[in-house]
């Protein structure tokens, strides 16, 4: 038994069921479920200084928060408690007070979604699964191989064809079934769905298994932690699925309602202007309708959000800003979090703090702010992004000569 968890809550339709392993959308209208707690008996648990001589530190250091009845025998990879930054000559440029930045590219796989497979991981152990399976634009596909390679699950991933050669190379090197699928995101997301229900698969597409975005909500948890417990004004991060911001926000409101933080930030959701169909329904107010998926940031690039319902949810109710950026500026933005903060973001990695740097410049946030962006995936992840934000290197023969001529010019 899952100690703390009541059930699972349809968001849509407010249908109740039970909270079993192999939980996936709602049977009664097909919406997204998500995992209702019992805050009151956490509350009595768990404060400020059990956390503080806590020794664990990994995403599992929350397990009265998270959805689970043990972490079992198989070994695992040390997924969480990523670094968290206070980030000045950045704040100076944006011409902010306070910005900090969680760098979650250091997980084991390089990416945020490391925290969502070894929930996963777990969840397939305790359905009594032997293979998961999932589509992905690359992190989701790359957390999922590491993760269960780890724990000894065979896996099954669909990408498209257009997924980084970074990404794909690390599904081949954890021993993945990777099937290349030469269409969109949505048409491999559908592909994989089928696959999943013919063979009889663990499902760890985020947007239809409710577990998922318990592992995402971890670090929030830890940002509030990190923060001593003081929230930000603002958490910024890039948004494509929807999973991740929705993670996010269940985590803040999670410590709200068990006595942890006192106030909850407001969220910036923010997406390439190529591909946002959940920042266009929010400054429209009408529905969000499917959109191409017309950006070099892969990992945000779906044009057919599967968890709309809860991403809307999580950027209205947190009273959130949608901010919208061009590639360049998000090229921008990781030659300048590099060069200011010595962090290495991927494109989708790096969008949050994009957004952070229009949303100053619009004054949709003021300068004596206090914000936190999340940097979702480190940038070997998409090399030639990188090159292309940062140029090519200076190229001479083995000669003094050469240098110095070079060296008046840098």
């Amino acid at each position: 038994m899952m100690k703390h968890v009541l059930g699972a809550k349809c968001v849509r339709c407010g249908g109740e069921y039970p909270a079993l392993p192999d939980t996936t959308t709602c049977p009664r209208c097909g919406g997204m479920l998500d995992i209702v707690y019992d805050y009151s008996a956490i509350a009595k648990e768990v404060n400020h200084k059990v956390m503080r001589d806590r020794q664990e530190q990994s995403m599992w250091r929350y397990l009265e928060y998270l959805p689970v009845e043990g972490l079992g025998k198989r070994p695992r990879l040390r997924v969480g408690w990523s670094p968290f930054y206070r980030s000045e000559r950045l704040a100076g440029e944006l011409g902010l007070q306070h910005l900090y930045i969680k760098d979650d590219g250091v997980n084991p796989t390089a990416s945020l979604k490391d925290r969502a497979s070894a929930m996963a991981v777990v969840k397939a152990e305790e359905a009594g699964a032997n293979t998961i399976a999932c589509s992905s634009t690359g992190n989701a596909a790359s957390s999922l191989a590491g993760n269960a390679a780890a724990a000894g699950f065979p896996t099954y991933i669909f990408v498209p064809s257009r997924a980084p050669k970074g990404k794909v190379s690390q599904l081949m090197i954890f021993g993945a079934h990777v099937i290349s699928v030469q269409g969109s995101y949505e048409d491999t997301f559908r592909l994989s769905q089928q696959a999943i229900e013919q063979y009889g698969w663990y499902n760890r597409n985020a947007a239809i298994n409710p577990y998922l975005m318990e592992g995402k909500k971890t670090v929030a948890l830890e940002i509030a932690e990190q923060l001593h417990w003081r929230m930000t004004d603002y958490v910024a991060l890039s948004v494509g699925d929807g999973c991740t911001i929705a993670g996010v926000w269940k985590g803040f409101k999670d410590l709200y309602a068990t006595g942890m933080i006192d106030r909850l930030p407001r969220l910036i959701s923010v997406q390439a202007e190529g591909c946002c169909p959940l920042n266009r329904a929010i400054q429209t107010g009408e529905p969000w309708q499917p959109m191409e998926e017309n950006t070099l940031a892969d990992s945000i690039a779906v044009g057919v959000p599967r968890n709309a319902d809860k991403a809307l949810n999580a950027i209205r109710e947190s009273n959130g800003i949608p901010v919208n950026v061009s590639d360049q500026e998000i090229l921008d933005a990781a030659k300048l979090l590099g060069r200011t903060s010595g962090v290495f973001g991927e494109p989708a990695g790096v969008t949050g703090t994009a957004g952070v740097k229009k949303a100053v410049e619009l004054g949709l946030i003021p300068s004596d702010a206090s914000v936190v962006s999340i940097v979702t995936g480190n940038g070997l992840k998409d090399t030639p992004n990188a090159i292309k934000a940062a140029g090519e290197p200076v190229s001479i023969p083995p000669e003094m000569d050469a240098l110095l001529d070079v060296m008046e010019k840098l």
